[in-house]
C-alpha cells in the first residue's frame, strides 16, 4: 500500500478517487444491465420495476448537482480542521490508509444508525429506503441533504490528523463497498465472509420492513459492528422492501423530495410546538405510530 503514496501526490490522489468513483459508476451500470437481464429471464421486469430504476438514477443526477454546488466548502471545512485543529500528524502511508478506512467505516455506522433514529435525518434518508426494489441503482437514490450528516461524523477524522483526502479515499471505498451489496442475484456468501463483512444478505435486512428486521445491520463494510453494538439481525425469511406509508411513485422529483414534504406536512399539522420537536428529534417508527393512534 505504501506503493500509492509513493507514487501520486495529493493532488494526484484527489484525482484518483474521482477515477474510481467514475469507473465504478459504469461498472455498477454493467452489472445493473446484468440484473435487468436476470429479471427479464425470470419475467419479473415491470413497468414499475424501470421506472423506479430511471427515478433512482435521476435522483442521484439532482444529488450531484447539489454536491458540485456545496463541494468547495465542504472540502475547506475539512481542510481547515485538518490545518489547524489536528491533534497529531498521521503518517502518510499504507497503514495510515487502511486505519483510515476502518475509522472512516465506523463513522459511517453510527452516522447511518442517527439519520435511522431522528425525523430530520431521516427525511432524507428515507429517499434511499423508499423503493420497493432492491438492485444496484437503488444504491444511487439519494435525499437532498445526503451529503450534509457525513461532515459531522467524519470530521473527527481530521482532527485525529487524517488528510482530508485520505479521508475522502475512505469515504468512497466505503461507499464502492455499499453499492454492491445492493443485489439479489447473490444469495449467501461463505460463513467466514458472512462473519466478518456486509454483504448482500445482510444489507437485504437493512431494507427491510419485516418487523424482525426493523432498524438492523447499518454496517457499510465490517458487520461486525453491529454485532458489537446490538443491531444485528440474520436473513431468515424473504424480505419485503420499502417505507410506511408507502411512497407508491416513480416521479423521480416526488421520490427525492418525499421525505422533507412529509415530514414538512407533519410538522404543519402537529398539534403543540413539543409534538413538532419530537417529530425532529424521535424516530419515524414514534411518528407512525402517533399517526395510528390519532386515525382510531
Amino acid at each position: 500500500m505504501e506503493l500509492l503514496t509513493q507514487l501520486f501526490t495529493p493532488n494526484e490522489i484527489w484525482g484518483l478517487e474521482a477515477w474510481i468513483d467514475d469507473w465504478f459508476f459504469v461498472i455498477a451500470i454493467g452489472l445493473f444491465i446484468v440484473e435487468c437481464l436476470r429479471y427479464v429471464v425470470k419475467k419479473q421486469f415491470t413497468k414499475n420495476f424501470f421506472g423506479d430504476s430511471v427515478a433512482n438514477f435521476v435522483t442521484l443526477g439532482m444529488f450531484i448537482l447539489i454536491v458540485a454546488v456545496v463541494a468547495a466548502t465542504y472540502a475547506g471545512i475539512f481542510l481547515y480542521t485538518y490545518n489547524h485543529f489536528r491533534i497529531t500528524d498521521l503518517p502518510l502511508n499504507g497503514w495510515s490508509i487502511l486505519c483510515c478506512i476502518v475509522i472512516a467505516d465506523l463513522a459511517y455506522y453510527w452516522e447511518h444508525r442517527f439519520l435511522h433514529k431522528n425525523g430530520f435525518g431521516w427525511a432524507t434518508h428515507t429517499v434511499h429506503h423508499s423503493s420497493p426494489h432492491f438492485n444496484i441503482s437503488v444504491a444511487y437514490r439519494h435525499g437532498p441533504l445526503d451529503w450534509f450528516f457525513p461532515l459531522f461524523f467524519h470530521l473527527p477524522l481530521a482532527l485525529l490528523g487524517f488528510h482530508p483526502f485520505i479521508i475522502f479515499l475512505a469515504e468512497i471505498v466505503v461507499q464502492v463497498f455499499q453499492t454492491l451489496l445492493h443485489t439479489e442475484t447473490i444469495k449467501k456468501l461463505p460463513r467466514p465472509i458472512e462473519a466478518i463483512f456486509n454483504t448482500p444478505s445482510h444489507h437485504r435486512v437493512h431494507h427491510a420492513t419485516n418487523k424482525q428486521y426493523l432498524d438492523k445491520n447499518y454496517a457499510g463494510i465490517f458487520i461486525i459492528w453491529d454485532k458489537m453494538f446490538g443491531t444485528f439481525a440474520q436473513e431468515n425469511e424473504p424480505v419485503t422492501y420499502g417505507v410506511y406509508p408507502r411512497l407508491n411513485s416513480v416521479n423521480p422529483l416526488k421520490v427525492f423530495f418525499s421525505g422533507y414534504l412529509t415530514l414538512i406536512n407533519r410538522l404543519w399539522r402537529a398539534p403543540t410546538w413539543g409534538y413538532r420537536l419530537n417529530l425532529l428529534v424521535k424516530s419515524p417508527t414514534w411518528a407512525w405510530q402517533e399517526e395510528q393512534k390519532q386515525k382510531k
